[in-house]
């Protein structure tokens, strides 16, 4: 038997111990969050990302991400390492095109694959969304498979995925800028889609030999099952009425005939005659619903049975607060509200830890963003003690609608910014705009019916839900700031149009 002296043994020890220790995660702990009983840290798994749009957890303690100009990268959770897996050459990015959806099988050991969706440009004209299933190795991602195509935009591409407990795939579709596709039984386009995960049809599909589960969406941003294998959405509204819809076989969520409830004559018409379902819970102003995911509650009880729902014009996490049967919504809660800026996915790990990607690249970042180190992976688990600045939730507000600033920042400033500069070839400066300073008969009317993509490149929603009074002060504000110096508008002469 060898002997050593007992300094040779302390020595080789220290060496091990920190041979150990650099494959141990330590994160960066950046906040602290008060709930009502337990104590939650925010740290900083990863960061300066390019968009990450999709975030999924895997059975192999590890978190998949899909970054929108196309890279798909894991991170072993255990050891913090992120590893680039590929850059799918064929992705083409503008606006919110580009790599999209991402989903990893639930039983990955079993069954090694990753399902995408992204954008691809054939030529000038056409833009489609491809689905393909790759497989999973150790270092890369091999054999892609086509699985569908359906029409794409630069925009209301929805794109979202996830795999139920019946082992098919969903996929969330937009309605690709055309309103109409949605209601089209020929079209693919806002719809849910069902397939097995070879891609074929399932026989018990609501319809024979078709992919559609559900329709009648605009832009679906958020995909996701509950423990009761409930599976929920959240959608993009246009001026008004975000939605989180519980969808079911075979229904019709109305789009884009209603949005929201259905509470005008034309929108309880077509509930009648199509039988739509409603929203679990709607909001106006818009808050821009992005990734969701339901939380059971294990390692964060006070959000047991809640949806998850990360914001982009709301730039905050809202837990929502589900009833026991899971068919509506108890209350809701608000967490980060433009402190870490606009939040594109949620999901959680086997623990119950949540993780945050934020969207501060993105092609529309808000004022004071991209914070540094943007884009992140936030994780939030619980923590022993405080050690930095402890946050606490938010009630939701009623939105006192009569300043038309306060208008003008709920509904406008999104695309046109707080400060009138717009967004460059997208949506257009107010700021010194002609058509702002236009007479009132000129402008009112661009205010109530909108503008259509073919008119403007980007469409601008009508605004006639506003009342006279609200319609006259977001128009006086907008003349009147920014160096803007034209006449106030009076409700008389919106109500004259």
């Amino acid at each position: 038997m060898l002997r050593y002296p007992k300094r040779i043994i302390v020595g080789l020890v220290v060496v091990f111990c920190y041979a150990c220790n650099q494959d141990q995660l330590h994160l960066q702990t950046i906040d602290n969050v008060q709930l009502e009983k337990n104590l939650l840290k925010v740290e900083v798994l990863a960061k300066n990302l390019d968009v990450p749009w999709d975030i999924c957890y895997a059975d192999d303690h590890s978190l998949f991400i899909a970054e929108q100009g196309g890279a798909v990268s894991r991170i072993d959770l255990a050891t913090g390492k992120k590893k680039q897996l590929v850059k799918i050459a064929e992705v083409w990015r503008k606006r919110t095109a580009g790599l999209l959806g991402l989903v990893v099988h639930p039983q990955v050991q079993k069954n090694p694959y990753l399902f995408v969706n992204y954008t691809v440009q054939k030529d000038s004209l056409l833009i489609i969304n491809r689905l393909v299933r790759y497989e999973i190795t150790a270092d890369t991602l091999k054999n892609p498979k086509v699985l569908l195509e359906v029409d794409g935009y630069t925009a209301h591409n929805g794109s979202r995925l996830a795999i139920g407990p019946d082992q098919k795939l969903y996929w969330a579709t937009g309605d690709a800028y055309f309103g109409e596709k949605a209601q089209d039984p020929k079209s693919l386009n806002g719809k849910i889609l069902r397939m097995n995960t070879d891609g074929s049809v399932p026989a018990d599909n609501p319809i024979p030999n078709s992919y559609v589960w559900a329709s009648g969406f605009r832009n679906m941003q958020g995909l996701t099952f509950s423990n009761k294998g409930l599976l929920y959405t959240s959608e993009h509204g246009d001026a008004i009425e975000d939605e989180i819809n519980l969808i079911e076989k075979g229904k019709n969520y109305g789009w884009p005939a209603i949005e929201g409830k259905e509470d005008l004559p034309a929108e309880k018409a077509f509930a009648l005659q199509h039988h739509t379902t409603l929203p679990i819970k709607s909001w106006t102003p818009v808050i821009a619903p992005a990734g969701i995911t339901y939380h059971n509650g294990k390692g964060i009880p006070e959000w047991a049975n809640s949806l998850l729902l990360t914001t982009l014009k709301g730039k905050s996490l809202r837990v929502i607060k589900l009833n026991d049967d899971g068919k509506s919504v108890k209350h809701e809660e608000i967490f980060f509200e433009k402190y870490y800026g606009r939040l594109r996915d949620v999901c959680t790990d086997k623990d119950g830890a949540v993780y945050l990607a934020t969207s501060n690249r993105d092609w529309n970042p808000s004022p004071g963003f991209p914070l540094p180190g943007d884009d992140k992976i936030l994780k939030i688990s619980k923590a022993d003690k405080a050690t930095h600045k402890v946050l606490r939730a938010e009630e939701p507000e009623t939105a006192n609608l009569v300043s038309g600033k306060t208008i003008y920042q709920q509904y406008c400033a999104s695309c046109h910014k707080e400060d009138g500069t717009g967004v460059l070839g997208t949506f257009p400066a107010l700021a010194g705009s002609a058509k702002v300073k236009a007479s009132p008969e000129t402008l009112i009317p661009i205010l109530l019916n909108g503008i259509s993509k073919e008119q403007a490149g980007a469409a601008m929603p009508a605004f006639n839900f506003l009342s006279n009074e609200e319609a006259a002060a977001v128009l006086t504000y907008i003349r009147q700031n920014w160096g803007n110096k034209a006449s106030a508008i009076t409700p008389t002469q919106i109500k004259k149009q």
